[in-house]
C-alpha cells in the first residue's frame, strides 16, 4: 500500500475564519480524507509540530509527500527542505500544490524563481487536458471546470516539464500550465496549480481525482537507490603498455 504524507501550513485555517468555514479541520485533512477513501495509507504532518512533522522515521515512511504552503514559506527549516530534497532523490515522491510553488522545497529542486502573475478575483479556471495519455489525466474528460479559482498567470519561471498535462484558461483572459511533471534523481515530482485556501476546490471530484492519480504517478519505483562513487571493474582490465 503507498504510504502518503499531507503536509500543510495551516496557518489560514487557524488564523481566518472566513478560510475556516471552507476547511474546518485544515486543508491537509480534507486532502488526506479523500487519499485515505482511495486506498492509499495516509498521515497528516503540520508547519508547527516539532521538525514540522517530517521526521527523519517519517520521511523514510513515506512513498509519496503532499505539500501545500503559501503564507509561511520562509519559515520552514532549511535542514528540514534538505532532508525533503534528500529523500526526493532518493526515489520519494513529491507532488506540490497551488501556491506551494514559491516553497523551499519547489524552488530547490526546479533551480528557478518559480514566480508567475496572480490575481485573487474568485473568477472561472477550464483546466484543458493536454496530455490525454498520461495516467495523471486518467478518468478525466476534455477539461476540469472550477467556479472560482485564484488566477495563476503565464510566465511561469520553472524549467520545461517532462509532461504538461494541464492548461488552465482564467476567465479574466489568463494562461497557465496547471499540471506538471518532473523527475530529479530517482524521485517524480508533479505540481498541480488549483487549491486556493479561500475556495472549496479539494472537494471538487475530479479535482480530487488528479490528484489521486498524481499519487500513483509519483508512487517510487520499487529498486534500490543507485550507487555512486568510486567502482570497482566488472571484468579484468588488461595491463597497458606504457602506463
Amino acid at each position: 500500500m503507498t504510504r502518503v504524507t499531507v503536509w500543510n501550513e495551516y496557518r489560514h485555517e487557524l488564523q481566518e475564519e472566513r478560510i475556516r468555514q471552507v476547511y474546518p479541520l485544515g486543508i491537509h485533512a480534507q486532502i488526506a480524507g479523500f487519499l485515505e477513501e482511495a486506498g492509499f495509507d495516509t498521515a497528516t504532518a503540520t508547519l508547527d509540530e516539532p521538525e514540522h512533522g517530517l521526521t527523519e522515521e517519517v520521511l523514510n515512511n513515506t512513498d509519496v509527500l503532499v505539500w501545500w504552503g503559501h503564507i509561511a514559506h520562509q519559515e520552514v527549516s532549511d535542514e528540514i527542505v534538505n532532508r525533503v530534497y534528500n529523500r526526493v532523490l532518493q526515489g520519494m515522491g513529491l507532488i506540490v500544490l497551488h501556491s506551494g510553488h514559491m516553497s523551499k522545497i519547489f524552488m530547490k529542486l526546479m533551480g528557478t524563481s518559480c514566480d508567475l502573475k496572480w490575481r485573487e478575483a474568485g473568477e472561472k479556471e477550464r483546466l484543458w487536458v493536454m496530455d490525454p495519455s498520461h495516467p495523471i489525466a486518467e478518468g478525466i474528460g476534455e477539461y476540469i471546470d472550477l467556479e472560482q479559482e485564484e488566477m495563476y498567470g503565464a510566465h511561469f519561471d520553472v524549467p520545461a516539464p517532462e509532461s504538461l498535462i494541464f492548461v488552465g484558461w482564467f476567465e479574466g483572459g489568463n494562461v497557465f500550465p496547471s499540471g506538471s511533471t518532473y523527475r530529479r534523481g530517482s524521485g517524480k515530482i508533479f505540481y498541480f496549480q488549483p487549491g486556493h485556501e479561500s475556495h472549496p476546490t479539494y472537494y471538487h471530484k475530479e479535482i480530487q481525482k488528479v490528484i489521486v492519480n498524481g499519487v500513483n504517478w509519483c508512487a517510487p519505483t520499487k529498486r534500490d537507490y543507485p550507487v555512486y562513487g568510486h567502482s570497482q571493474a566488472l571484468e579484468p582490465i588488461r595491463e597497458k603498455v606504457g602506463v
